[in-house]
Order: C-alpha cells, then sequence, then structure tokens
C-alpha cells in the first residue's frame, strides 16, 4: 500500500474546520470518501455527486464500512480509533479504541453486525492484528494469524465468514486466508487461477468474495485489479482490471459499480468510477477537493 497504511506521515494540507452536513442529507443514499491528507472524510450524493458534507477531527483515515442500518464507520489510522457516523450524522455518534495498532480498514458482518478491524502494523512497525468488535461495540477480541503477520485487509462474505489478506513473514509475499463463522482459528487459502502482487480491498460483490490487487502485475501495469474468488475454495473465476488508475487501495462495490478513490495516480486528486465487473477505463472521475483520497463505501437511506 505505497505508505497509506504505514502511518508516521503528517498530513500536508489538513482540514480544521468543523463538519457540517447539508439539511437533507440523511434521506439521499451517501457516497463517503477518506481524504487520508487532509485529515477529512467528504460526504457526496450518490450516484449525483454533489457535496453533501466534511466529516473532520481524524488523523489519517482510512477504510469506511457502513452496517444495515447505514450507520458508517471510518477507521482512523493514526488516531487508533475507529469512529461511527449516523447515516448522514455530522457529529460520531461513538468510538471505539484500537490502540498500539493503526486500524487501515474494517468490515461489518452482515450477520451478527460484527464489526472487524485490519490493522497492518502494531508499534515500532510489528505485525499488526484483526479486531472484532461484537455488535460493533465495547472492547475487541484480538486475532493473530501466524502465516499473515501483516494484515492489511479483512472483509465479511454474506454468511458471516471473515477474509483476511496480507503479507507473511519474512518473505513478504501476498497471503489470504479466512475466520469461519464461529470459528477462532484462520485458516490459509492458496488462491488458483492467477497472481496477487499486493494485497488488496476484499468485498463480497453479492456472488463472491473479491479480492484486490494494488500492484495488478505485468499484464496491467501500474493498475489496480480487483478479482473474483469463490472464497474458501480458493479459485479465482474473473478480474477486473481499474485501467488509468494508480493505486485504488480500498475502493466500494456499488450497483454494479466500483468506486475507487486513486491514492497514488498520475493525478492523486481523484475518484475513479468503473463498470463492474467488466473494469476497464472509467466511466466518470470526481477531482474538486481530494487529497490522496483512500477510502469509499456507499451508506444507503433507509
Amino acid at each position: 500500500m505505497s505508505g497509506a497504511a504505514e502511518t508516521g506521515v503528517v498530513a500536508l494540507h489538513p482540514d480544521h474546520d468543523p463538519s457540517w452536513m447539508a439539511p437533507g442529507a440523511a434521506t439521499q443514499d451517501l457516497l463517503y470518501i477518506s481524504n487520508y491528507y487532509t485529515d477529512a472524510v467528504l460526504v457526496y450524493s450518490y450516484p449525483k455527486d454533489k457535496l453533501l458534507g466534511t466529516l473532520t477531527g481524524f488523523v489519517e483515515p482510512g477504510g469506511i464500512c457502513p452496517d444495515k442500518k447505514g450507520d458508517v464507520f471510518i477507521a482512523n489510522n493514526d488516531g487508533e480509533s475507529i469512529v461511527e457516523y449516523k447515516h448522514g450524522g455530522k457529529k460520531p455518534i461513538a468510538t471505539l479504541s484500537d490502540p498500539g495498532v493503526y486500524p487501515s480498514n474494517c468490515s461489518v458482518d452482515p450477520t451478527t453486525g460484527n464489526l472487524a478491524v485490519a490493522s497492518p502494523l502494531g508499534p515500532s512497525s510489528s505485525p499488526g492484528n484483526i479486531a472484532i468488535f461484537p455488535h460493533a461495540k465495547g472492547s475487541a477480541t484480538l486475532y493473530y494469524d501466524p502465516k499473515i503477520a501483516y494484515p492489511y485487509f479483512a472483509g465479511y462474505d454474506d454468511k458471516g465468514n471473515l477474509f483476511i489478506d496480507g503479507v507473511n513473514e519474512p518473505s513478504l509475499a501476498f497471503a489470504f486466508g479466512e475466520l469461519p463463522k464461529g470459528k477462532k482459528t484462520f485458516s490459509n487459502i492458496v488462491l488458483k487461477g492467477g497472481t496477487i502482487y499486493f494485497p488488496g480491498k476484499i468485498l463480497w460483490d453479492g456472488k463472491y468474495v473479491t479480492v484486490g490487487d494494488q500492484e495488478c502485475g505485468a499484464a496491467y501495469p501500474h493498475t489496480t485489479c480487483i478479482y473474483q474468488t469463490t472464497g474458501a475454495d480458493g479459485k479465482i473465476v474473473g478480474s477486473t482490471p481499474l485501467t488509468g488508475s494508480g493505486d485504488i487501495v480500498d475502493p466500494w462495490i456499488y450497483d454494479n459499480t466500483v468506486i475507487g478513490p486513486d491514492f497514488e495516480g498520475t493525478d492523486t486528486n481523484e475518484v475513479l468510477f468503473y463498470k463492474y465487473p467488466a473494469g476497464g477505463k472509467p466511466t466518470k472521475t470526481l477531482t474538486k477537493g481530494f487529497d490522496e483520497p483512500i477510502g469509499a463505501a456507499v451508506s444507503v437511506a433507509q
């Protein structure tokens, strides 16, 4: 992740203005985009892309995940916490502490409401962990996978199985694993039918467990890819190249669209939209107000 989860970077243009949200925002579907280097999260109407609000007070915000109610969780990377907002709200309703690590992204179990948070790094660049907060409240239970020393991403499927990816020690090669629902230890999975060069976002697309690749290989140089997998079976059954992207770290898939904040593209101030699962060239680009955007999620109005 080219530095995005490795923290220690001071925000270049932090936004110290108060949070704000337009009246009536909560009645609309909302697209949340985290701006890593301004310590802010921008909120847009979706799919019309009108800026409806800005949430501030973060320290290098990263991944974003909504729950069934539309509440939104934001990984506050260098703040060592996860901050929760109501759909369309401008003030936090809860802050979950994840001390000693740098939470980079999150996922909500659709079957239980549990919140899983991936932190690739601990103190002094030591290995990180997966923290699971029961019902997205209180204190977390910490999980470690001995085969994935640095877990970059975590994502639930529709049945409550948790998948993670990251890199192992000492080779720092890509690794993929599963914490099956109800289990306490990870099983490690070798993906077949393709090669993933650097860990990317894990999402459930309605049919497959998708795994991102931030480096994508020789076939698609300087491009991010998303691969469709059968999850525990470990088969790669499809791919979505996001042509023209640099490093789409923490995308979102919604309504046959990939929403990709491009953290290290040619222009580091843009969010790219692609057809899913076709991929290819962007169908739309947002450019105003971004400074190395990193995380995206759509929260649906109730």
